[in-house]
């Protein structure tokens, strides 16, 4: 399954791909981790029906997880599932408005965040409307 990470820091989306790993669940199939630091580049992989699950880093800058986030949920046809990171517990009411499907606080907990992104794993594998 094809895994994206979205954040505009380097050390974020390596902290987060070292997390899921190749595997993040022994039920799951292995994952390919996609990195796109610009949003037009998220949203291009979003429409292509190529991603399963994506995790978005709400801090990013100028565009944040948050937005593509709800845009995503909005316009994507059969859009996978989203993980957002939040920085503030706060947060959380905006990222249910984002229409995410879970939230990981930061400092990310590697072993929360591969349990989340296995569910997500396993919610898209029983919901995916144009199978491969």
């Amino acid at each position: 399954m094809r895994v994206l990470v979205y954040s505009d820091d380097a050390a974020t989306r390596a902290e987060v791909s070292q997390a899921i790993g190749r595997r993040p669940a022994a039920d799951v199939p292995f994952v390919e981790i996609v990195e796109c630091a610009t949003e037009p580049k998220v949203h291009q992989w979003l429409g292509s029906g190529e991603i399963d699950v994506a995790v978005l880093d709400g801090e990013t800058q100028p565009a944040g997880g948050m937005g593509i986030s709800r845009q995503a949920k909005d316009e994507v046809y059969d859009c996978p599932p989203i993980c957002l990171l939040i920085a503030r517990r706060d947060d959380r009411w905006l990222a249910a408005w984002s229409k995410a499907d879970a939230v990981v606080p930061q400092p990310l907990e590697p072993m929360v965040l591969a349990d989340t992104v296995a569910d997500l794993m396993r919610r898209r594998s029983s919901t995916r409307l144009n199978a491969k």
